[in-house]
């Protein structure tokens, strides 16, 4: 049951070229930073990131980008990312961009073993180009829904709080966002924690996800606590 690894280099061994990633985060909150940079440090190519955002030039997802790891981005934000946007506009990186709600509940269904979903959200847009979609009857009114797939992630990438040696996780606050459904989803879920203690010692009452569904966890270090924009009043 413990599933404790000694560092990000050892929880990201077996990522190899062309894997699907989820990862965790919104913005820059609670996002999995030391996988992110043990990922920078072994080279691994070709991958799919499934993120709410893309990071910005020098910090998270960004930081991939920039070495050119990235294949395709599926996202719902990514205003903050001058070489994304650069890499998009040049035809070097592949992107599906989401509806926030949507992301969330194709990872969710894929959590629940669910191979598809149905939304309103994209219908009649270009996000519906190419997809099924049917009418159902909702409080007496037909109304047409679009077909999205569960995702299929080789591995989900996540960041929270506190966690212990079997897996269960505590999230702080806003950083719980993307976290835990993604931690449902992933084939291999890797748990990085600010705070890892033994098993038995997390009020069961407060753990977020459970630890049946994370197969790696280990203690990160040196979190940067960043803010993702910062706006200030002029000296009167």
């Amino acid at each position: 049951m413990n599933k404790t690894v000694a560092n990000a280099d050892e929880a990201i061994k077996d990522i190899s070229d062309n894997a699907v990633l989820m990862l965790g985060g919104f913005g820059l909150c609670g996002i999995p930073e030391n996988s992110i940079a043990a990922l920078v440090k072994k080279g691994v190519k070709g991958l799919t990131c499934i993120s709410n955002n893309a990071g910005v030039d020098d910090f998270g997802i960004g930081l991939m980008l920039k070495t050119r790891q990235v294949k395709k981005m599926i996202s719902s934000y990514v205003g903050e990312n001058a070489e994304f946007e650069r890499q998009l506009l040049s035809g070097e990186l592949e992107v599906e961009l989401i509806p926030q709600g949507t992301l969330a509940t194709r990872c969710l269904a894929a959590g629940y073993g669910m191979p598809a979903i149905f939304t309103p959200a994209g219908v009649g847009t270009e996000v519906a180009e190419g997809k099924e979609t049917r009418k159902f009857m909702v409080e007496g009114v037909e109304k047409e829904f679009l077909m999205e797939m569960a995702f299929d992630a080789d591995f989900a990438l996540v960041k929270a709080w506190k966690g212990d040696t079997h897996g269960n996780l505590v999230f702080h606050e806003t950083a719980r966002n993307f976290n835990p459904m993604m931690a449902m989803a992933g084939k291999v879920t890797i748990a990085e924690v600010e705070e890892l203690v033994p098993a038995g010692e997390l009020d069961p009452d407060h753990i977020h996800t459970p630890g049946i569904y994370v197969h790696r966890i280990f203690k990160g270090e040196r979190y940067e606590k960043r803010i993702e924009q910062r706006t200030v009043r002029t000296k009167q």
